[in-house]
């Protein structure tokens, strides 16, 4: 392949994975062409985006984004995967994938998320993190938790002084 011809596909490699940040690299190696279609399809409807692409075409496409990490230490090609709302997303997706055991041979490589290159087991432990919305759950749980005890507290003495008044009404009317 002539540098030229090299050029124009790390341009286009370089558009498509403009503003991707966060990615990771599976392998897909020994999967037949039946198994691949289903698998690209499972991801296009879940948002995620796959790429097969050679190395060193990465390589030059990536030159300058937090992606290169991810092909410094590869051979061959390897398959790109990005999308979902944010990172720890992917990795449970992708994870999700590799247990559920439907294509035997999908495996996580590697990712890179911030532009430092990750592990396949450090993918695995961020997929056990909460994601984005679970995350936005558990912050505004904790920031109405103190508002919602002060208010019980201001409330409980008079929700108390009014059954007993009650009582009291109920007990006089009895007695009449």
């Amino acid at each position: 392949m002539s540098k030229y011809v090299k050029n124009l596909i790390a341009g286009e490699l370089k558009n498509r994975l403009d503003g991707v940040h966060d990615a990771i690299v599976v392998d897909v190696v020994g999967l037949d062409a039946n198994s691949t279609v289903q698998l690209r399809k499972l991801l296009r409807e879940k948002g995620i985006h796959m790429l097969v692409v050679k190395r060193s075409l990465a390589l030059r496409a990536t030159s300058d984004t937090p992606l290169r990490p991810l092909f410094e230490k590869k051979q061959g090609s390897v398959a790109v995967v990005w999308g979902c709302e944010d990172f720890v997303s992917l990795a449970k997706e992708m994870m999700a994938i590799v247990k559920s055991g439907q294509f035997a041979k999908f495996q996580i490589k590697s990712g890179v998320m911030d532009g430092e290159l990750l592990s396949a087991e450090q993918v695995a432990e961020i997929s056990k993190w909460p994601n984005r919305e679970e995350q936005i759950a558990l912050l505004v749980g904790q920031i109405l938790g103190p508002g919602a005890n002060l208010v019980a507290q201001i409330l409980g003495p008079g929700r108390t002084l009014a059954g007993q008044i009650k009582k009291l009404v109920e007990q006089k009317e009895g007695e009449e």
